[in-house]
This record gives structure tokens, sequence and C-alpha cells, in this order.
């Protein structure tokens, strides 16, 4: 009987993501925007059915022996990503349980796009976060100072470093106990400049914590060590229909932090079903 529902799973279970993957696509563009990394979902969606499509037809019969070998280290291809996605998304899952000790010299805050001069939810829920991390420590410990990291875009009428200091005041953290940093433009930089920051008022030693969402708190981590920051991430919640798009997005930034890596375990992919198999 385990067998049975092993194999409906895996007969059915595809045909249910790509459902899924459609649906949710068209709520993350009606809800946010049809901008590209909004559409993740459904170009994932329609890959997956056009690899349905060809599993269906077979086109290899029409193609030579030879041709047909070659192309048949795609097979090894998606069993390697297959298990790559699987360990991405365990380890994006574990990293939702990390309980940072209530003994932090600084937190440090992610930025993202604001509206204007304006947090918007999603930016709003980290700052929240770091809030309440700020205030269970004050009650057992001494309260650690926020660094609010992020510069400004070009169609940001501030920082969002200031923004999010201005919402943080805005919300009872005292002004003395908030530090800016603005040059940054992406997370390492966010990592780089804050260390800097932080080195440079506890020379000989701190404690910190950073402060994202949930679905970005194990890419942070991995630029926080390329930064050679010492630090552990906690996660803000994301709205569930923007979750899987978020995810994707991930999964493909970290893919590219390790092309090297990938374009060679997928050269030695073909070259094993090519001489060995």
């Amino acid at each position: 009987i385990l067998f049975l529902l092993f194999l409906i799973v895996i007969t059915f279970g595809i045909y249910a993501l790509i459902i899924g993957l459609f649906i949710n696509a068209k709520i993350v563009m009606k809800k946010e925007s049809k901008k590209l990394p909004n559409l993740l979902t459904l170009f994932l969606g329609i890959a997956l059915l056009l690899h349905v499509i060809l599993v269906i037809f077979n086109p290899g019969k029409f193609l030579s022996t030879d041709l047909n070998i070659f192309l048949s280290g795609f097979v090894l291809v998606e069993i390697y990503f297959l298990f790559n996605i699987f360990n991405f998304l365990m380890i994006s899952f574990i990293s939702q349980f990390n309980r940072p000790k209530k003994n932090q010299d600084f937190i440090i805050v992610l930025g993202s796009r604001v509206i204007g001069d304006k947090v918007p939810p999603l930016l709003a829920s980290r700052i929240d976060k770091a809030i309440r991390f700020y205030n269970e420590q004050s009650i057992v410990n001494s309260p650690p100072k926020i660094i609010f990291s992020g510069g400004q875009g070009p169609d940001e009428m501030i920082s969002e470093g200031l923004a999010m200091k201005k919402y943080a005041i805005s919300k009872g953290i005292p002004k003395e106990n908030t530090l800016v940093e603005d040059k940054s433009v992406n997370t390492l930089q966010n990592m780089k400049f804050s260390k800097s920051i932080m080195d440079k008022l506890m020379p000989n030693g701190y404690k910190s914590i950073f402060v994202t969402n949930n679905y970005h708190v194990f890419r942070a981590g991995l630029y926080s060590k390329m930064a050679n920051l010492n630090t552990q991430g906690i996660g803000s919640k994301t709205a569930l229909y923007f979750l899987p798009n978020a995810l994707i997005r991930e999964y493909i930034a970290i893919i590219m932090i390790h092309k090297k890596r990938n374009l060679i375990v997928i050269a030695l992919c073909f070259l094993i079903r090519q001489y060995y198999l």
C-alpha cells in the first residue's frame, strides 16, 4: 500500500505542483506587479509543463543514438538539482528555528526598497522583528544598538537606512540606540559596511545578529561569511502567497553565488553519461 501511495505521489504530484505554481503566479501578479522578479512561479510552471509534454511525447525517438546519449545527461543534471533544491529548502526551513541569546551588542536590520520615504509592509516586518528582539533583550540585559543598513535607490526620497530608523523611533526605540548605514546597495555590502561600524565602536569584539525576511536568512548568512562577519540571522514572516516566488529567487541567487561549482558539476554529469553509463 505504501509503495502504491508513493507511485501516486510521484505520478500526480508534479501535476499538482504545476497547477499550484500557475495559481500562485496569478495571485502574485494581482497583488504585486508583473515585473520579472514576480513571474518566477509562472516561468517554473511553464518549464515543468514543457518537461511533462516532452516526457509524454518522447521526441528522442526521432533523434540519433549519439545525440540521445548526450541529451540524457540532463537526467543526471535534474537529479543533481533535485538534491540541491531539497537541501536548500531544508536549510531554509531549519533556519527559521534559530533563537539567538538575548545578549547581543548589535542588531543589523537589512534594508529593502522603500516607497518615497515610507517603509512598506515587507520591510516593516523586518524592523518589527528587530524591535521585538530589542524589547525582549532590554528586559533581561542591556539593550543592543540597532543598525539600519540600506542605501538610497534612484526612486527613493531618502536612504533605506534612514527610513527604517524613523520608523523604529516612531515605534518607541530610543534615538541613541539607533545607527544608520546608508551606503550599501546589496546584502554583501550590508554586511561589510555594518561590520565596519561595529568594528569601530567595539574593536575588542562584539556579538551581533541580523534581521531579514524568513526566506532570505540563508543567503544573507552566506554573505555574512563572505564579509568575515561572525553573526547569525533571524527572519520575519512573509505573506504566504509571496513565499514561493521569493524562495525561487533566493535559490537562483544562491546558484549564482556558486556558479563555478555548479557549472563543473553540470559538465561532469554530461561527461559521466557520455563515457561511463
